[in-house]
């Protein structure tokens, strides 16, 4: 699972470095794609197995479907490590997220957001509190916290 956050930057080249912890478990290949949020989100390849062959399982003939497809599928790329650790961010998925120079890299569980730090900030600034938004998705607990 993957958890925490790190700070990185990110070179003229558009290259950044991943934790190792994340590297460890990720293996020597998975895929780097667009996040549904304004950020990239990485994915271990039988993750990303797993999401494309759902994909796969829908209805070409809906707009939605082939929408979707073309966000997640048409954007990503499968990626490595170079011996430094680093990955090599394209440019247009740099510029989907807005990243320059600074990088917000989180653990979301099964995957890894990274994030243009200021885009982050603003999409946590809504109105919404965080004890609202836990309340609205009632999410049972086995344990009390």
């Amino acid at each position: 699972m993957f958890m925490n956050e790190y700070r990185h930057t990110i070179d003229a080249k558009g290259r950044m470095i991943l934790p190792a912890r994340f590297r460890e478990e990720l293996g020597t290949r998975f895929v780097l794609s667009r996040g549904i949020d304004q950020c990239l989100t990485i994915y271990p390849m039988e993750h990303w197995q797993t999401l494309t062959t759902s994909l796969q399982k829908l209805s070409f003939t809906k707009s939605s479907v082939r929408k979707l497809r073309r966000f997640l599928i048409g954007s990503s790329t499968e990626m490595e490590c170079d011996r430094q650790g680093r990955i090599l961010i394209p440019a247009h998925l740099r510029e989907y997220a807005g990243l320059k120079k600074e990088a917000l890299v989180i653990g979301t569980g099964a995957t890894i957001e990274i994030w243009n730090p200021a885009v982050l900030d603003a999409a946590n600034g809504d109105d919404e509190s965080i004890a609202d938004l836990a309340e609205s998705l009632d999410i049972p607990m086995d344990f009390d916290l």
